[in-house]
């Protein structure tokens, strides 16, 4: 190891978020489910431009703050907006987007996602670098600003004509098992409080299940279930497509610790692969349409699954002696095969669903895809503890490696349950028509 670089014994020492963070994803992700009844209620339009107001001024607020209890306040309330902007902005999509449009519609909000994780890192440092932290966070007002103005002027004015009442015990309930589910979760990646993580899940976990009891006997409830028996969103939120969405957001935590802790890499050094990883999202995302109306969702969603894995894999073969030229192809891969999978089910979720069930799904959508991230970096810290053995020497290469077969192991049981998927799923959506076999003459 270089000389002035100090020892680093797990994950938890290099990964840990910024005080605050988990806070501000635990508590914002408790209030996606309220963002379906508050668009009912009081109209996406007015419930979403409100969330991009607080988003900006929560943002305004962290930048002014001179404690760390300060901080911590502003980032829960700038989570609280930044949730709620989530499946709200889906709902107005889902709802004003036939099903022809819908491939296309749900290439365009996937953009942001895949866009700001390439420029997040350069712009991030270089404000940080150049002007300060503060920057990070005010640059998020000129946004907000501009982004109120764009939904004030093109968003249109609905509002269900009979809201349902507010099911304040499916509220309870939900609320508190995302908020303790969340938390647990991303803290148990961190060996420190391994108990306090545990009792956390302990209560969140049947918190979650007396939730769905609930939603399944109430008369209005907060979150109506009934978009899980619909097979396609099913498959593409819950079982298969949760899987692949659990191994795909273990792999940014594993890969920029496998740079600096087994390789001896710089932060800097470490992000030119991590950014090869995020230009494979965006590069290969002007053939993900064309590719899902020429071969259809199932054979997309199982191939590239196949492949998502197998790239996963490919990483735990990686060492600090391999050429940055193979390590960037695998990352590329990686990136690219990422990209199309999220495409695939982000739109087969919403593919066979009535617009009578749209906000449901958009609000069971947005939970499944914050647990499925908090479980992913969870179980990739956890694979990686458990291949180190707890001793306090160094991460090996070894370490990694069997973190990643497993993440790909992952990966790879989504893809193959995603067999189970009807050969014609989504072909309305994509307008893939699948070949006919010729029929053999009869014999003479």
């Amino acid at each position: 190891m270089p000389s002035g670089r100090r020892s680093r014994t797990s994950p938890a020492r290099q990964q840990r978020a910024p005080q605050g963070g988990h806070d501000e994803r635990a508590s914002g992700t408790a209030f996606i489910p309220l963002g379906g009844w508050l668009s009912d209620r009081y109209g996406a339009k007015r419930v979403f431009a409100t969330a991009i107001v607080v988003f900006g001024l929560a943002s305004v607020a962290c930048a002014a703050c001179t404690s760390l209890w300060q901080f911590v306040v502003a980032r829960v309330v700038q989570g609280a907006g930044g949730a709620l902007m989530m499946p709200v902005g889906r709902i107005i999509v889902l709802k004003n987007a036939g099903k022809r449009d819908l491939m296309r519609a749900t290439a365009l909000i996937t953009w942001p996602g895949l866009v700001a994780p390439v420029i997040a890192p350069v712009l991030g440092g270089a404000l940080t670098t150049w002007y300060g932290w503060q920057w990070i966070f005010l640059l998020n007002a000129p946004l907000a600003l501009a982004g109120t103005a764009l939904v004030l002027a093109f968003v249109p004015s609905v509002r269900d004509s009979e809201p349902k009442p507010l099911d304040r015990a499916g509220t309870v309930l939900i609320v508190t098992s995302l908020s303790l589910t969340i938390y647990g979760l991303s803290e148990l990646a961190h060996p420190s409080a391994v108990g306090l993580d545990l009792a956390l899940l302990a209560v969140g976990l049947p918190a979650g299940a007396a939730a769905v009891w609930w939603f399944l006997r109430a008369e209005h409830p907060l979150v109506g279930l009934g978009p899980l028996r619909v097979p396609t969103f099913a498959a593409a939120s819950l079982h298969a497509g949760n899987l692949i969405r659990l191994a795909i957001s273990g792999t940014p935590f594993l890969l920029p610790l496998m740079l600096q802790e087994a390789w001896g890499q710089t932060p800097l050094e470490a992000g030119q692969l991590v950014l090869v990883y995020f230009l494979g999202n965006l590069v290969v995302k002007v053939i993900t349409t064309p590719l899902m109306r020429w071969l259809g969702f199932r054979t997309v969603l199982v191939g590239n699954g196949i492949a998502v894995a197998l790239s996963i894999a490919a990483f735990g073969l990686l060492d600090a002696r391999t050429a940055f030229a193979v390590a960037a192809v695998v990352a590329f891969v990686a990136g690219a095969t990422r990209s199309i999978e999220f495409t695939g089910t982000n739109t087969l979720s919403f593919a066979d669903v009535g617009s009578a069930d749209r906000a449901s799904a958009s609000t069971l959508f947005s939970m499944m895809q914050q647990l499925s991230v908090a479980l992913g970096v969870a179980v990739a810290a956890i694979a990686l503890q458990f291949a180190h053995g707890g001793s306090g020497t160094p991460l090996t290469q070894g370490d990694f490696t069997a973190a990643f077969w497993v993440t790909g192991a992952i990966a790879l049981t989504g893809a193959l349950l995603m067999l189970r998927l009807h050969p014609d799923a989504g072909n309305e959506v994509t307008g893939h028509r699948p070949r006919r076999r010729r029929r053999a003459p009869a014999d003479a």
